[in-house]
Formats: structure tokens, sequence, C-alpha cells
């Protein structure tokens, strides 16, 4: 196993490196500092915007949710939070490009909250069939 690592470690450093080479020899200057900044910029927001953020809901849902509650709800931002980050880069750029690129014509600010919607409907759902089933082992115990 330890030979499978050292291969693929080696795959993974020559594709890396030959991925540089590409930026670096393909793409002019500006395009490059251009993603660098994009590069800063989301590193900034994960570690000063989503990390803190996600702690903070995570103590306040330990805090005020209870357990059985809690594992309903947490699977459900999650997938909110996944399908938001998809959406809202399209949500912006809706109607910046041709007609030809039909795919950023959508109404992607509609489709986001018919989305999370039916996330918090299969949610509510999900957790009463627990609760139910909570009950009816009580009872019959």
């Amino acid at each position: 196993m330890k030979a499978w690592r050292i291969i693929l470690a080696a795959a993974g450093i020559a594709l890396g490196a030959f991925g540089v080479f590409r930026l670096f020899s393909e793409l002019p200057t500006y395009s490059l500092l251009i993603l660098g900044v994009w590069l800063a910029a989301a590193l900034v927001i994960q570690d000063a915007i989503l990390a803190p953020s996600v702690v903070g809901v995570g103590w306040l849902l330990r805090r005020y949710v209870p357990d059985r509650m809690r594992r309903y709800l947490q699977i459900a931002l999650i997938m909110i939070a996944l399908i938001t980050v998809i959406a809202v880069p399209m949500i912006f750029l809706r109607g910046s490009q041709p007609a030809v690129k039909a795919l950023l014509l959508r109404n992607y600010g509609s489709n986001l909250i018919l989305i999370i919607g039916i996330i918090a409907a299969v949610t509510l759902i999900l957790y009463a069939v627990r609760v139910l089933r909570d009950r009816t082992a009580d009872l019959s115990a």
C-alpha cells in the first residue's frame, strides 16, 4: 500500500506542476493577477466569513435545538448551503451573457427558493415521522 501512495503522490505532484506550467505559459499576466486576487478573496471569505459562521450556527444549534431535531436541521442547512453556493454566482451573472448561453437566462433566484422550500418540507416530514416513530415506540414499551 505504501508504494501506491508514493505513486499517487508523484502523479499528483506531476499533474499539479503541469497545471502551473500551463497557467504561466498560456495565460496573460493580467489574467494571472485576476486569478491571484480571486484565490486570495476566496481564502479570506472562507476563513473570515464562512468558517466562523459555521461554528456560530453549530454553537447556536447545540445550545437551543434539541438533539433529535438538530440532526435533521443540520442536514437541511448543509444541503441548503451547498445549493446556495452553487446558485449565488448564477443569480448574479443572470443576463450578463448572450442568449446563446441559455444557462444564464434561467431564473435561479426563484429556483433557489423553490429548492430550499422542498428541502425544508422534506426535512419537516422526516422529522415528523421520527417523532411519530418515537411516540409509538414509547407507547408499545
